[in-house]
């Protein structure tokens, strides 16, 4: 018998909740979206289609805005920036806190549409909303000491991108509001509109200061980033226009908080732990890779490549890729899948481009999974989906030597001295992480130190982390001022404190990462 959608993810029983929660994100017709700007939902914009990674249905429209009307939103948004900054903390903190409360029932729907939009297991989509309400709380519990007598900017703006639009994006909105900041945030454009509209519905009704704009690059990233109302910009994305932007906030004098991609290595030297790091390898592919911390690059001593590809081989081919709304009858849990769709199918052809670019280069695939029709729905659009990949011997005129896919695709380089297993690692000019295996662990440490990562883990993987974790990257992976702990709160507020951040003048680390 064939699989069918799970009655209880079935996208119209999603909407219909949605609507239910949230009446005031749809146009009047019911068939759009809104934009919240102003401090109410209005202007639908110019709608364009949007098509799930699941199975390439169309499950809505985005309510694209043009550069006048974004514009109109920044300013407004300014203006609620004085009355909001004077509110007393204990009234910032309450407002918060209700919103956390009414968010708490609506994490199970939230977890379910982000199957739809960005192709999460619910699993993964549950953990994303369950992890920002959880960090938020744990602000909201400790904001006293971490805020002091600090001020706010301003003006926050918000431009990430749309892997984990609540526990990076919705976290970062709800802990700048409560240090005292309006805030703008745009909807990423490969999905996420839909949760993010009902979670900042929810905020708005609570009296949280927050805007919420969709639109292209093009028509809005100019004002969103440069307009004089922004006091403070938060962007996570893709190196090319985080470099752009760097430079264009650097010449205005803005504080900025700009996440960027990098090759995250792991090197293995000396090591025998073949079990533990199997079970590393199977971590390393939540959501396909498709993650800032995600370890697409694996660099290891010669002689145990023989033990490394056993492991690799046994791990990954244990993985099950597949649509992951699907169960065999109505009652059965939702499927447990190591990942579903990447992004878009267009994400999906470039890693195929990039996979491709390899191959005429000189690499040597040692690796090519295959899709499990039985995961699927009969004749249902796949373009989206791809079965992990891995090369060896990628050579550097190759574009992937140099750069993050986003997506299941893994290289592996050989060395036969440690100064290359470091120079291999430190390829991208910094990274987010990094780790270093070996039986060695004061070998390991002291190696550690010689990696260009933010966050290097001994025998294990490195995070982005949660709560009082710190976050941030060297080198070209991240610009302007580092994150998580007290130092978010610190980065959205001024005071007397230096600003810890990897700066164009200088790089200030915090003591303990």
């Amino acid at each position: 018998m064939p699989k069918i959608v799970s009655p209880q993810v079935e996208f119209s029983f999603l909407l219909q909740q949605t609507n239910t929660v949230t009446p005031e994100i749809f146009a009047q017709d019911g068939a759009g979206f809104l934009n919240l700007l102003e401090g109410r939902w209005q202007e639908p914009g110019k709608p364009r289609p949007f098509t799930s990674p699941v199975d390439g249905s169309e499950i809505g429209s985005l309510p694209m805005l043009d550069h006048a009307t974004a514009l109109r939103a920044v300013v407004a948004a300014k203006q609620e920036a004085t009355a909001w900054a004077a509110t007393d903390l204990d009234e910032r903190k309450r407002r918060v806190q209700d919103c956390l409360d009414q968010l708490r029932p609506q994490v199970d729907l939230i977890g379910k549409l982000l199957i739809w939009e960005i192709g999460k297991t619910f699993k993964l989509g549950f953990t994303d909303i369950d992890r920002a309400i959880d960090g938020v709380q744990w602000y909201v519990d400790n904001i006293e000491g971490m805020l002091g007598q600090r001020k706010p900017l301003g003006l926050v703006s918000n431009i990430a991108s749309w892997n984990y639009p609540m526990s990076v994006l919705l976290h970062a909105v709800l802990v700048q509001a409560l240090c005292g900041n309006s805030v703008i945030a745009k909807t990423p454009t490969d999905g996420g509109f839909i949760s993010l509209s009902l979670a900042f519905a929810i905020a708005r009704r609570c009296g949280l200061p927050v805007t919420l704009v969709s639109g292209s690059g093009g028509e809005l990233s100019d004002v969103l980033v440069k307009h004089e109302a922004v006091d403070c910009l938060s962007f996570v994305g893709g190196r090319y226009n985080g470099r752009n932007i760097a430079d264009a906030l650097s010449q205005e004098h803005k504080r900025y908080m700009l996440e960027m991609e990098g090759v995250n290595t792991y090197g293995i030297w000396n090591y025998s732990d073949w079990t533990s790091l199997a079970d590393q390898l199977k971590k390393g592919y939540d959501y396909g890779k498709q993650r800032c911390t995600a370890y697409v690059r694996f660099v290891v001593e010669r002689r145990l490549f023989p033990q490394f590809l056993e492991t690799y081989w046994e791990a990954i081919r244990s993985l099950k890729v597949g649509n992951p709304t699907l169960v065999d009858s109505p009652d059965d849990k939702l499927p447990d899948l190591a990942f579903g769709p990447v992004i878009n199918k267009n994400q999906a052809e470039d890693l195929d481009r990039l996979y491709a670019d390899a191959l005429k280069t000189g690499a040597t695939p040692i690796y090519e999974g295959k899709l499990d029709d039985s995961l699927f729905l009969p004749g249902q659009d796949m373009s989206a989906y791809r079965a992990p990949r891995a090369l060896v011997n990628l050579p550097r005129q190759s574009e992937l030597y140099f750069k993050e896919p986003f997506g299941p695709i893994d290289s592996i380089v050989l060395v036969d001295r440690v100064e290359e297993l470091v120079g291999e690692m430190n390829i991208s000019n910094g990274a987010l992480v990094a780790a270093v295996a070996s039986d060695d662990q004061k070998w390991a440490a002291r190696t550690a130190k010689e990696v260009r990562a933010f966050k290097v883990g001994l025998n294990k993987l490195r995070s982005r982390g949660d709560r009082e974790e710190v976050f941030g990257g060297l080198g070209e992976s991240w610009k302007g001022a580092f994150v998580g702990g007290a130092l978010l709160v610190e980065a959205v507020t001024q005071g007397d404190k230096a600003i810890l951040g990897n700066f164009e003048d200088a790089t200030l680390l915090p003591e303990k990462i």
